[in-house]
């Protein structure tokens, strides 16, 4: 495809238009073959493809699959919430039934803190949005991926959250198959450096929760960081 601009949604013709992705950089290669940054929009991943290999999505085409991706989170949400309203529930009757035998007043609980570094703004943005749909108490930071092993002890100890997240974009690089080799991802060494900082504030696992990495990231690496969870084990693609 020709003529294509930064901010062009498209799709890759090569891996049977599967993500749309917006063009946020053009760079030439030897041979004059040009080749397209991509970052996925449903999706958190940063990829390159050949010009030739894109095709622009009509204007009809985005807004059906907007429109198909916020019903399928929406879904999601309402399952979840409706999965914690049960659950509330039978746990206050548990709590009063437990404190009526004991004669005493009925304890209050306190939701975590959750403090949320991530190298996207766009995607901390829809984050954000989703955990105030969920009643989460947040903290969203946006902070570049390179960056993040640099701040993050800084964050811990102005925020004091419970629970942390780390994530941003990343993937395997173009015809990497050793998984096992660090260099082979585009950002899972910040990712992994930045679990090692937060464990210095909070060594244990039970009082720092972490959920590290992004799209194909390194996911044995991020665990033996000190990372209570990580993505993605399949080096999957991830929504």
């Amino acid at each position: 495809m020709r003529n294509l601009r930064i901010g062009d949604l498209v799709v890759r013709r090569s891996y049977g238009f599967d993500i749309v992705f917006r063009v946020i950089d053009r760079i030439r290669t030897y041979g004059r073959k040009k080749i397209v940054i991509l970052k996925g929009i449903n999706f958190r991943i940063i990829a390159d493809a050949p010009e030739t290999d894109l095709y622009r999505l009509p204007l009809s085409r985005i807004d059906d699959y907007n429109r198909s991706f916020n019903e399928k989170i929406t879904k999601m949400i309402d399952k979840i919430m409706g999965e914690r309203k049960k659950k509330n529930e039978k746990d206050v009757d548990d709590i009063k039934n437990l404190s009526d035998s004991l004669n005493t007043a009925m304890p209050f609980g306190k939701s975590g803190r959750v403090l949320h570094i991530d190298g996207d703004a766009e995607y901390l943005d829809i984050c954000l949005k989703t955990y105030k749909q969920l009643e989460i108490n947040v903290v969203g930071k946006q902070i570049a991926e390179s960056e993040q092993p640099k701040v993050v002890l800084d964050l811990l100890r102005e925020h004091a959250p419970d629970i942390l997240v780390i994530t941003g974009h990343d993937g395997i690089l173009k015809e990497k198959e050793d998984y096992a080799n660090i260099e082979n991802y585009r950002n899972s060494m910040y990712f992994i450096e930045a679990v090692k900082e937060a464990r210095k504030y909070e060594s244990s696992m039970d009082d720092l929760v972490i959920f590290a990495g992004g799209c194909q990231s390194y996911y044995e690496g991020l665990l033996n960081a000190g990372a209570n969870f990580a993505s993605s084990p399949h080096r999957v693609l991830m929504e």
